[in-house]
């Protein structure tokens, strides 16, 4: 049995994100498709077959880190699969209800033993598959300031990519181009879904909605669809982590001789005391006001006040202004 370096197949180096191994799948699919190459259809055909046996395998999650995790050891356990071959083979009148045989599902020995055909073992009394779990996707969905820090139900429509189901992934129809996946083996659709917003959901982080992810074979589960959060810049407030910032210009008057003045919060206005004498820019802290956490408790709020000077002086205000400076330099 032969090793099979699916990374060398696609053309990416072993530490590759997925979505480049998506992409160099997606590519060379299209590339080596038989349907396109007329003229060379046998060897299309047997590098087509290739490229979906190692997408099969670096595009799973789990298939590709017990791939990985063979490393030099492969000889080893291609031995030890080659030997468990051959006992079913000696055995084969005790699993009479099983199909064992390798015929029909295009991918190689080396595959076949490490993994297994796709959808498992077939009985032959029923035709059904052993259980396989779909496969878990992952989407996006954003979310304002203000939904995050009240969390609740949200109804979205998302785009979910998926395996295609009418060429069971595999980006052939009976032997042609399929249709609805245009021979990448994967699928794009809008759908629906109600989501559960966890209060003070933070950016980047996972929300998982239980089975509705990829459908799963003979009977077996669907898989979970995760949404990665991303949060929408407001126009008011920063965050920085649970806690909230916010910038209140304020009169420069109440700067200097102190105010009761009004601060937004995301529950509404409160009114904050500035202290006479306050500067520019100091930042005064609202506790209690920042965004939910996971303890039942909130974060803080920051409020940096901004003193804005008065552009509009009348004479008598500009003399005001020359009387205080004299008094400030007479007491120098």
């Amino acid at each position: 049995m032969n090793y099979k370096d699916y990374y060398q197949i696609l053309g990416v180096p072993k530490g590759a994100p997925a979505k480049d191994i998506k992409s160099a799948y997606r590519r060379l699919a299209r590339k080596w498709h038989p349907d396109v190459n007329p003229s060379n259809r046998a060897e299309a055909e047997e590098k087509f077959k290739e490229i979906q046996e190692a997408y099969e395998v670096l595009g799973d999650a789990d298939k590709r880190h017990k791939y990985d995790a063979l490393g030099s050891d492969w000889q080893n356990a291609a031995a030890q699969a080659e030997a468990q071959r051959h006992y079913r083979q000696q055995a084969g009148t005790h699993f009479d209800n099983f199909d064992f045989s390798g015929g029909g599902s295009g991918f190689s020995d080396f595959f076949e033993e490490f993994f297994g055909r796709m959808g498992g073992g077939r009985r032959r009394s029923g035709g059904f598959s052993s259980p396989r779990k779909g496969q878990d996707l992952e989407s996006s969905i954003e979310l304002t300031l203000h939904e995050a820090y009240g969390g609740g139900k949200k109804t979205v429509s998302l785009q979910v990519e998926d395996v295609c189901t009418k060429c069971s992934g595999t980006g052939t129809e009976r032997g042609h181009l399929c249709a609805n996946c245009h021979g990448t083996g994967r699928t794009i659709t809008m759908k629906k879904f109600e989501v559960a917003i966890p209060r003070g959901v933070k950016d980047g982080q996972r929300i998982r909605l239980t089975g509705q992810g990829g459908a799963g074979s003979g009977g077996g589960a669907a898989g979970d669809l995760y949404l990665i959060v991303h949060l929408l810049p407001d126009p008011q407030f920063e965050r920085s982590g649970d806690d909230l910032a916010v910038e209140l210009p304020v009169s420069f008057y109440d700067l200097v001789l102190g105010a009761e003045v009004h601060v937004p919060t995301m529950t509404g206005e409160v009114t904050m005391t500035i202290p006479a004498g306050t500067q520019s820019g100091a930042r005064m802290r609202l506790g209690g006001k920042g965004m939910p956490k996971r303890d039942g408790k909130f974060g803080d709020e920051f409020v940096r006040v901004v003193g804005k000077l008065p552009t509009d002086l009348s004479k008598r205000e500009l003399e005001l202004f020359k009387e205080l400076a004299a008094l400030r330099d007479g007491k120098r």
